[in-house]
């Protein structure tokens, strides 16, 4: 099996405020049944009122990201899956919930992981 990433940024997602519930709940239901399908591994959004910062080998703590890195936002499921195919169907349900198109992204195999 096979670790995928399905996200967006947080700005994809445009829908008028009084369907904010709705979506909400969309989303609940399709990670709900990830979890029931037992692929679900971890998912969430980036909280956007905390800054990132950038942790060194030595300790020191700087401000922001990489230099040329866009800041990410938005949200993130990570799924255990058999195929790429069922990555992409997985992500057209996060689609349809969170009213925005899906990145899917591959994470390399690790035996440590």
């Amino acid at each position: 099996m096979t670790k995928y990433l399905i996200s967006f940024p947080g700005e994809a997602m445009v829908f008028p405020q009084e369907d904010f519930e709705a979506v909400v709940e969309a989303s609940h239901a399709v990670i709900d049944e990830a979890k029931a399908a037992g692929v679900y591994v971890f998912g969430g959004g980036i909280d956007e009122d905390v800054d990132p910062v950038l942790v060194a080998g030595d300790g020191t703590v700087t401000e922001g990201t990489h230099p040329g890195h866009k800041v990410p936002n938005g949200g993130y499921t990570v799924l255990e899956l058999p195929s790429r195919e069922a990555a992409l169907e997985w992500a057209a349900k996060i689609a349809v919930a969170c009213r925005c198109s899906q990145e899917v992204r591959q994470f390399q195999h690790d035996p440590a992981s």
